[in-house]
């Protein structure tokens, strides 16, 4: 492991998602904790977008913005919010130079798979309309996120694509949550890992599925062709049990055609990102709004 990010270890809570509501608590207390994003020449603004039920999003707007990402939040789809997200989101404003459209998604188990997919769909429908408004060219929005958000920026690409919705230009994938199988290397073998380990990633998906099968909506690498999907970004961390899911998707919109920045980053584990002293989550995050500045980029 990176030695600046193995001092910072003992203080991530433990994996553990048995109890929705307290780690609601402690993901809220971790966020809290992170130094506060300069928001200079960024408007921020919360709206609500009109759905069944509307969503709650907050906007934040660079000067002379270049395009938009619709930006799904991390916390193994049982937690986080606006709030939790904000450090990472006007860092990815300032770092991209694209208007981002935090989305409040609604969370399991109380609102199980399709619950936030829903939500993240209603969000790209609605910039596509309202790219005007928000000083975008409808042709130049992406979607993204961290974690089980990156997972929904996935589903989102592949449902517009079958759909024939809203025109996708690009995929930020940060660490995604893509498979419920779990039947990978990393998948089987990270069970002590920090933060996110192989339990911690099954409780994820047992809250977000309840019974039902999945489908290659809810778990991305179920999607048997991935042709046509927007290009796309994907970082992994080597520590992650969700690193050769991610990996192995990547190669199969490689193989169905679709061009894919695949970048590893070594000794590094799931959301070390968060620790902000470390050279490597600099570069980390750095890199994130490299990629999307330059995919949104005229």
């Amino acid at each position: 492991m990176d030695p600046e990010l193995e001092a910072f270890v003992p203080l991530f809570p433990q994996a553990d998602l048995t109890d929705p509501i307290i780690q609601r608590k402690k993901f809220a207390e971790l966020a809290a904790a992170v130094p506060a994003p300069d928001t200079t020449g960024i408007e921020i603004e919360d709206r609500t977008v009109p759905a069944d039920p509307d969503v709650m999003v907050r906007i934040y707007r660079p000067y002379q913005a270049q395009g938009a990402v619709i930006w799904l939040h991390g916390g193994g789809f049982v937690m986080g919010d606006l709030d939790t997200e904000h450090p990472w989101a006007a860092r990815l404003a300032g770092a991209c130079g694209a208007v981002v459209i935090s989305v409040a998604y609604r969370l399991a188990p109380e609102n199980r798979f399709p619950a936030a997919l829903d939500d993240a769909y209603a969000v790209l429908t609605w910039t596509a309309e309202h790219a005007a408004e928000l000083g975008v060219g409808p042709e130049r929005i992406a979607v993204g996120g961290h974690s089980a958000g990156a997972g929904l920026a996935a589903a989102t690409a592949l449902r517009a694509r079958d759909r024939q919705g809203p025109p996708i230009r690009f995929q930020l994938l940060n660490q995604p949550e893509l498979d419920d199988r779990q039947e990978t290397w990393s998948a089987q073998n990270f069970t002590d890992t920090p933060w996110v380990n192989r339990d911690k990633v099954a409780e994820s998906w047992r809250h977000y599925l309840g019974s039902e099968p999945a489908s290659p909506y809810a778990a991305p690498a179920r999607a048997e062709d991935l042709s046509g999907l927007p290009p796309a970004y994907i970082a992994t961390a080597e520590l992650c049990p969700n690193r050769d899911e991610d990996i192995l998707y990547a190669l199969r919109m490689l193989q169905a055609g679709v061009s894919v920045e695949l970048h590893q980053w070594p000794g590094t584990f799931h959301g070390s990102q968060a620790i902000l002293s470390a050279e490597v989550s600099q570069r980390q995050l750095a890199e994130l709004g490299a990629a999307l500045r330059r995919a949104l980029a005229e």
